[in-house]
């Protein structure tokens, strides 16, 4: 029996197994890209088929296709595949568009919405570390710091991070700018150390001992130090929601859009 014709349109719409296929072949080639943007480095045909979920047949039909199209390239030699010039175009295209701080507040301000922690972006100075955005969540409003103001180098997460990993010659220069009841003991060579193993620092107010700050780096393609996000929280909360955790997942997927590949310790 025919299908009356508005059954017939919706399936056209919906379930042809042509227009099915065109999603699905997109999909499957996207698959194939981000297997090649993930390796190490080049990858056989078979490594590639399963990395994908496809047959070998399948992926090989795939490779010619993006391989015409400058997308994927294939070496003469070992008959290995990585990704082509066509596929870098477009790379170093979308990392031109991306704005590393606006990425990096939009997703401080979820956090503030989700922990009980004041949450910020800071970039780097001539001054030293200035905060750019400061978002406040409902459940905590009490905070030493707001939007604009030049954060001491040596009491705080933010400026412990930057001292990690930044020359020392600007972070000296920056230093000598700062007001005298900025200057405390510098970090030394051992805690700086882990600053930079672990991507985050801490440290309790030295004035409000209940509160304390937390800060991780931002890095752009790179891996140039582009800004620092930051939570600040009562010492109950921080440990009671993690904040540390909270703080660094939120940093690896800042990272991720910037370009930057960082996995969280």
């Amino acid at each position: 029996m025919a299908l009356p014709p508005s059954s017939a349109k919706t399936r056209s719409a919906t379930g042809d197994p042509k227009r099915s296929g065109l999603i699905q072949s997109v999909s499957i080639a996207a698959r194939v890209l981000q297997a090649l943007s993930a390796a190490d480095g080049p990858m056989a045909l078979t490594e590639l088929a399963r990395a994908c979920r496809i047959g070998a047949p399948t992926a090989h039909r795939y490779l010619q296709s993006l391989n015409k199209e400058g997308l994927v390239q294939q070496d003469g030699a070992s008959g290995r595949y990585s990704l082509g010039h066509a596929a870098l175009s477009i790379g170093l295209s979308a990392l031109r568009q991306i704005e590393p701080v606006e990425v990096a507040a939009s997703l401080m301000k979820a956090l503030a919405g989700r922990i009980a922690a004041s949450c910020g972006v800071v970039i780097w100075t001539d001054v030293g570390p200035v905060i750019v955005r400061w978002y406040r969540s409902a459940r905590f409003v009490i905070s030493t710091v707001t939007l604009g103001d030049v954060l001491p180098l040596d009491n705080t997460a933010s400026g412990q991070v930057f001292q990690a990993f930044l020359p020392a010659q600007r972070v000296e220069a920056a230093r000598q700018r700062q007001p005298e009841a900025f200057r405390r003991p510098r970090g030394d060579g051992q805690s700086l150390e882990q600053v930079r193993s672990t991507c985050f620092a801490e440290r309790v107010e030295h004035l409000f001992t209940s509160l304390i700050g937390k800060a991780a780096p931002i890095f752009d393609a790179q891996g140039e130090l582009v800004c620092v996000v930051t939570t600040v929280s009562t010492v109950e909360a921080a440990q009671t929601e993690n904040h540390a955790d909270a703080l660094r997942q939120a940093a690896a997927q800042i990272c991720a859009q910037t370009g930057w590949r960082f996995s969280p310790p």
